[in-house]
């Protein structure tokens, strides 16, 4: 067993750092309140011999695996909802804190089969269906009496919504839909929970009445028994294999051969269809899909929760860990005190933070524009949309590179399973491309630059997000003269995003005088599509994560707001040097202007170095979330690898049989 005492350069590194650590997990956390409830849940939960295995869930078959998840999550939901009724709160919205982010994915590793229905089937019911409907399903779904998911994904189209094939064809006769799938194409394919654990779910389908098709309208259709769970007349479903990771979703796919459902079945909050099938537009396309923008809010901030976890298991690790000499004549060092290992560190703290403050402004945002949605103001929904696409796709693959480069920063032991980078790695690279492919996304983002690009052009009111389009078409000077303070950044980054923007809607122009379509010029012009939606997005990262980071200093302590100004100041440092390249085309930048940045990152780094410890600490994951030996909170890594490597099966017992079967055979002949 791991020692009781905690590792003398990890209390030492805690020691030293130069803020109230509570301080800042209460901001972390959202205050008091939220910490006792987390803090209580944790130990109610890390307490329980039901999520405690003797055997590690990576050494199960995939079989078993579900069947090990399932029983862990039906647990879960039993115990969470006693936690809160003990405590006078049984209200089901609370079920969402276990189902995604770190105590989802912490408690149950391979991801939670349930977690579809309250992420997606009880948004989709609230974001589509009606009051009546409403009436209907939800005090089941939220009671989980009926499980359900959303299918949308089919097995040859995905973010391409109007190209999905399945088709629900309205029967005037018997006031009936009929679903079906034309092509093994049009088959559902992804939906976690799909599988094996719903019997509901909201599928996404082609819309035909009176012989026209009216586009993706979302239905709702039962797809087992209740009873016996077994399928329902045509309905073709089950699993779609093992993946990279997420392993206990219970992905499935899903096939209607003539599914017969009754008309009050189509979600009708905003697209409706009449009894003798007249289809009734609803008041913006873009509400159909209101659950996808609700789902990409809630990524960006889980990214953060991911981000913030592996950052703390290197972090931690790498306090530990000695390795190499500075000094020839001192002993190695913490490998922490080497410089690139700061720089394979610290930005990745930095992320976390910034995109966690970026999604509490992005979630502010998506709450104003629903509640205008609510009043028939559909004037910032766009805007809202292009936001989220381009912040679901850049913070997914930065988070997706920072685990990766945060597990080859612990070496070998990094590559080790029991590290848990691995399963971090499969939720952060699974979301690159589940709601909504990232170059897809981005390229959604760009379309509506473009638009408002023109109207900028006219001098027509632009939202908050783009004012600084404005800014760069009155300058009429494009190259931006050079300021290396954050704001200075901030106007650098947003004239590059400018720039290529108006060079990018000029080239579609070119190729459109040339005798090429729109859409065939916009195709011929998409890499720098894709890169002006990359740029605007970052550029509104760290403007979000600068002006944010101030609001927070003005009520923390100075101790407290001096570090965060640095955390603030590593990124916008970072994304700079990362933009070099658009810097130096778009902006006055010089060489010596190139040389002071890099100065100020690496005084960045060393700042943050005696405090990186505290922060991780602040970001308050106990180790039964962590998961890792590396990251324990006592810093025994090694004590703790040897236990872990104990658990394996092959340790059961001194000879393994496939020596007498095999080996002793092979090397007793003579070859």
């Amino acid at each position: 067993m791991p020692a009781s005492t905690v590792n003398k350069d990890l209390q030492a590194e805690r020691d030293k750092g130069s803020f109230d650590r509570n301080e800042f997990t209460l901001w972390w956390v959202g205050g008091k309140e939220k910490l006792k409830e987390k803090q209580d849940l944790e130990t109610f939960l890390a307490n329980d011999p039901d999520f405690h295995n003797e055997t590690p869930i990576h050494f199960l078959s995939h079989k078993e695996l579900y069947e090990e998840t399932i029983r862990q999550a039906t647990a879960i939901f039993r115990k969470v909802r006693k936690f809160h009724e003990e405590r006078g709160n049984g209200d089901p919205s609370n079920y969402m804190q276990i189902l995604g982010g770190l105590l989802g994915n912490g408690i149950i590793r391979q991801g939670n089969p349930l977690g579809i229905h309250f992420a997606m089937f009880v948004p989709a019911l609230l974001g589509h269906g009606s009051p009546e409907q409403q009436a209907e399903w939800l005090p089941r779904a939220l009671k989980c009496q009926l499980l359900g998911t959303y299918a949308q994904t089919e097995l040859g189209h995905g973010t391409f919504l109007r190209g999905l094939e399945t088709t629900a064809t309205y029967d005037e006769r018997t006031e009936e839909f009929v679903l079906e799938s034309p092509t093994l194409s049009s088959y559902k394919w992804w939906p976690g929970g799909l599988a094996h654990t719903v019997n509901y779910c909201v599928v996404m389908a082609q819309l035909f009445s009176k012989g026209q098709c009216h586009g993706i309208q979302p239905f709702i259709v039962q797809l087992r028994d209740e009873e016996s769970h077994m399928p329902m007349k045509g309905i073709v479903i089950g699993e779609i294999g093992n993946k990279l990771g997420m392993n206990g979703v219970n992905n499935g796919y899903l096939g209607f051969e003539k599914v017969r459902i009754p008309r009050k079945n189509m979600l009708m909050k905003n697209a409706k269809l009449l009894e003798d099938g007249t289809f009734v537009k609803p008041p913006s396309q873009a509400l159909t899909y209101g659950t996808m923008m609700f789902v990409r809010v809630i990524i960006v901030r889980d990214t953060a929760l991911h981000l913030a976890k592996v950052a703390t298991i290197a972090v931690r690790y790498s306090c530990v860990r000695r390795q190499s000499h500075i000094n020839p004549d001192q002993p190695e060092v913490q490998v922490i005190d080497h410089l690139t290992q700061q720089y394979k560190l610290f930005p990745s703290i930095a992320r976390s933070i910034v995109f966690k403050l970026t999604s509490d402004n992005l979630w502010e945002m998506y709450n104003q524009v629903t509640s205008e949605l609510d009043q028939g103001n559909l004037e910032r929904l766009p805007e809202l949309h292009a936001i989220a696409c381009c912040l679901k796709a850049v913070t997914t693959a930065d988070a997706a590179k920072s685990v990766e480069t945060l597990r080859m920063a612990c070496g070998g032991h990094g590559y080790m399973t029991c590290a848990n980078f691995y399963n971090t790695y499969g939720f952060v690279t699974a979301a690159c491309t589940y709601e909504g492919e990232n170059t897809v996304l981005l390229l959604q983002t760009a379309r509506y630059l473009i638009k408002v690009w023109n109207q900028a052009l006219k001098g027509q009111p632009l939202g908050p997000t783009v004012q600084y389009l404005n800014s760069f078409i009155q300058s009429r000077n494009n190259r931006h003269a050079w300021i290396d303070t954050v704001p200075g950044i901030v106007k650098a980054l947003q004239t590059v995003a400018a720039g290529k923007l108006r060079l990018a809607n000029e080239h579609v122009e070119q190729r459109k005088k040339a005798g090429y379509t729109h859409e065939e010029a916009v195709n011929l012009t998409s890499l720098e599509l894709a890169q002006t939606a990359e740029a605007h997005c970052r550029a509104f990262l760290v403007q979000s994560g600068h002006e944010m980071i101030e609001k927070l200093c003005q009520r923390v302590s100075p101790a407290l707001a001096k570090v965060m100004r640095t955390v603030g100041e590593l990124y916008a440092y970072n994304e700079a040097l990362d933009s070099i390249g658009s810097l130096v085309r778009f902006t006055t930048i010089s060489e010596s202007d190139i040389n002071r940045l890099q100065s100020k990152l690496e005084s960045a780094l060393l700042a943050i170095r005696p405090n990186a410890v505290s922060i991780v600490d602040g970001f308050a994951i106990p180790d039964v979330l962590l998961g890792s030996p590396l990251g324990a909170y006592d810093g025994n890594v090694y004590e703790r690898l040897y236990e872990e490597a104990q658990k394996s099966p092959l340790n059961k017992e001194p000879v393994n049989k496939s020596f007498h079967l095999y080996l002793k055979p092979f090397m007793r002949s003579s070859l």
